[in-house]
């Protein structure tokens, strides 16, 4: 059923691909961006911008300073250096900022009842739940129930990706006419995607399992590493 909705975007490539996928399936009233200190916050925000603007969707970029002065992550430019390696290998927790996505899920809700809204979407994907805590299928119920139950407009948590993986998300946003050069995924947050970190590694995967043509530029397009013989629990 068609909602009025509203899209939390990142500027990466799976929220991108939600905010096209909602402009068709929805009325989207409104797009969030979350400025929280993250080293990539400054690469990403801007290509969030540029698609909202293409689609004529009203963006909000939302500063959240005290995330990265009180938080933990080595995601946060308070951090420390981000590590290279497959995305699903332990070290890469040390990229997780603690509840990141409880705290702008809960400030979407506000913001979307506040512009009658009905829905709120996240890109949230197959994947995520293997390093993410606040991705996982508890607590997206968990959440959603209590973004519900806490707004006259009982408002819905949107997940239209939570089936598919990553390479899956390339090729619908292909098929969306998405330009994924205007995405950006690096948590290095440097002048190109140095193509080697966790959010590198699963951008080169995405495109290489779609049979799709990266048209990222790579500091390094070295072999992928493999998948963790188990996964991070």
């Amino acid at each position: 059923m068609k909602k009025k909705v509203v899209v939390l975007i990142s500027g990466g490539m799976d929220s991108v691909a939600a905010l096209y996928e909602a402009h068709r399936q929805h009325e989207t009233v409104g797009a969030l961006s979350f400025d929280y200190g993250s080293k990539h916050n400054h690469k990403e925000i801007p290509f969030a911008q540029r698609h909202c603007q293409a689609l004529g969707i009203p963006h909000r970029a939302i500063r959240l300073d005290f995330v990265g002065q009180l938080f933990k992550s080595d995601l946060l430019k308070s951090g420390g250096a981000i590590p290279d390696g497959h995305y699903e290998q332990q070290n890469m927790k040390q990229t997780v900022v603690p509840f990141r996505n409880g705290i702008m899920l809960a400030v979407a809700g506000g913001y979307a009842e506040s512009i009658e809204a009905q829905g709120l979407v996240i890109a949230a994907h197959s994947g995520d739940h293997a390093i993410y805590p606040d991705c996982r299928e508890d607590f997206m119920k968990a959440m959603g129930d209590a973004i519900r139950l806490g707004t006259y407009a009982a408002i819905e948590i949107l997940r239209p990706f939570i089936h598919n993986t990553k390479a899956e998300i390339a090729q619908r946003g292909h098929e969306l006419g998405v330009d994924f050069a205007q995405t950006w995924s690096c948590y290095k947050g440097e002048d190109v995607h140095c193509g080697t970190c966790g959010t590198c590694v699963e951008r080169r995967e995405a495109f290489q399992v779609a049979g799709l043509v990266d048209p990222t530029v790579y500091a390094s397009t070295s072999p992928l590493p493999p998948k963790p013989a188990a996964a991070v629990a």
